[in-house]
């Protein structure tokens, strides 16, 4: 018996697996920047500097964007059951060493092995949908565990603010700790333990450089970000990753059994998307950060006030995204994608007209239209990933699209915030013509630069044919005894 029809009987109609896959990628993706409006606060206590604090954000980036590609390739040779409850008993952990933490080192280190726990989560929840569900009902899989990753990525800030003003800090961790805890039993329940047949040894090493390369190039842009790409840290840790990622291009070619397969890459509709998703995602996170960062700075509000506005645009992407995953499983992706990233443009370019505003309804309209763009793009993309990808290879290939995806998160800010640096410091005025404000004319500009970022997409999204995998598309790349789960 197959595992889909196992996780059928298990969980009648799949609801018991989303049921579990949806509060779980919220938690693990809202644990990513839930503390960051309470790091002044945390270095008060501790008596710690702001380069010091930003540890409690970075170990946990850092591990999240090394674990996602490895976990993906890891999931076609252990069941999905056994990485799972891994997965969040390691992020148990972490919350719990974080909880009670008396030094930032211990705090810091807690992170850390949230980070190693969390990063399972999401790819793990993509190939759960992608690979458990019966065809017919995978697209609205996608948009229900796409719309936990939007929603916690869009509440994260306001939650971890709300939660630590009214409790403490530490009671954001102890929260965390019980909801973990609570989702292992179900998890176990609904996941099936057949083990994967992957066939040949793990490209451990190919991995690792991968890994190694993916961490320091969110480091750098996250300390870009904080110093500019002047500082030796910045631009030092940008150059050991291209050459790590390089020195894994050429053992990719080189070895009989890569980390990554290069058959992959031969299909473009899997290609494009890569392409597609990080640039998305550079303009989405974009978004995210400097719409509650222009409330605050322009429109006088308290951080935890600012990051109100995101909660609005998280409650309507939870809701349609559903539809867009049925949608995303009947129409043309291409089509469906360029509609995407034309409402992620469009609503650019209304934050870069309106952020002059004292109203902060502008803000809420614009982050809930880019929200709802985002939404289109990523589930479309992952559902047509599903089905472009090799079923031995659906586990590494979901994981390179999700890895791609964290890193323009990574990306997006960092870039974005030495744009408005610069802006800040030249202070002659908004490029585009139709804003009108006297203040915010930095953050006018940062938001035309990501309907820049987003014509970019638009070319290369373009190129996303439609259409079923054929072997012209993705070459066999492992013999047909080693489907990894019939």
């Amino acid at each position: 018996m197959s595992s889909t029809s196992t996780t059928t009987e298990r969980t009648g109609s799949g609801l018991g697996l989303l049921a579990v896959l949806m509060p779980a990628i919220l938690v693990t993706v809202a644990a990513s920047d839930m503390v960051n409006l309470m790091l002044p606060t945390i270095g008060s206590e501790f008596g710690a500097s702001e380069a010091e604090l930003a540890w409690v954000v970075t170990g946990f980036l850092l591990m999240f964007s090394v674990g996602i590609p490895l976990y993906g390739r890891v999931s076609d040779r252990v069941s999905l059951r056994r990485l799972f409850a891994f997965a969040l008993l390691t992020y148990a952990l972490g919350n719990l060493i974080c909880a009670i933490s008396s030094s930032l080192v211990v705090l810091v280190a807690g992170r850390i092995v949230t980070g190693i726990g969390a990063a399972a989560i999401p790819v793990l929840s993509i190939i759960a949908v992608t690979t458990l569900l019966p065809p017919e009902r995978r697209g609205v899989g996608i948009g229900v565990v796409s719309a936990g990753a939007g929603v916690g990525t869009a509440v994260g800030p306001a939650l971890g603010g709300g939660i630590g003003d009214a409790l403490s800090w530490q009671a954001l961790f102890w929260i965390m700790l019980v909801v973990s805890l609570l989702l292992l039993v179900p998890a176990l329940r609904v996941l099936p333990d057949e083990t994967p047949r992957g066939s040949g040894r793990l490209d451990l090493p190919g991995g690792l450089l991968l890994g190694l390369g993916a961490g320091l190039v969110l480091f750098g842009m996250t300390r870009a970000q904080v110093s500019g790409f002047a500082e030796p840290l910045s631009w030092g840790s940008l150059v050991v990753a291209i050459a790590a990622l390089s020195l894994f291009g050429l053992r990719t070619v080189r070895v009989d059994q890569p980390f990554v397969p290069p058959a992959l890459f031969t299909n473009r509709v899997y290609r494009t998307g890569i392409v597609v998703a990080f640039l998305a995602m550079v303009v989405n996170l974009g978004g995210l950060v400097f719409v509650p960062l222009m409330l605050v700075e322009v429109n006088e509000l308290s951080p935890s006030r600012g990051a109100l506005v995101m909660i609005p645009a998280g409650v309507v992407t939870a809701l349609v995204a559903p539809w867009i995953g049925r949608l995303a499983g009947r129409a043309d992706a291409r089509l469906l994608v360029l509609l995407g990233l034309g409402l992620i443009g469009l609503f650019s370019l209304f934050l870069s007209s309106f952020t002059g505003d004292s109203s902060v309804a502008f803000a809420g309209v614009g982050i809930l239209g880019l929200s709802i763009g985002f939404m289109f793009v990523m589930t479309t993309i992952i559902s047509a990933a599903a089905r472009e990808l090799p079923p031995e290879k659906t586990g590494v290939g979901l994981g390179i699209l999700q890895g791609a995806q964290f890193l323009g998160a990574g990306t997006g800010p960092a870039v974005f915030g030495v744009l408005l640096s610069a802006r800040q410091e030249g202070g002659d005025g908004a490029v585009n013509p139709l804003f009108d404000g006297a203040d915010g004319f930095a953050y006018s500009d940062v938001f035309l630069a990501m309907a820049a970022v987003v014509v970019l997409a638009l070319v290369v999204a373009s190129r996303m044919r439609p259409g079923a995998r054929t072997g012209a598309d993705v070459a066999p790349v492992e013999p047909p005894n080693a489907s990894s789960r019939s």
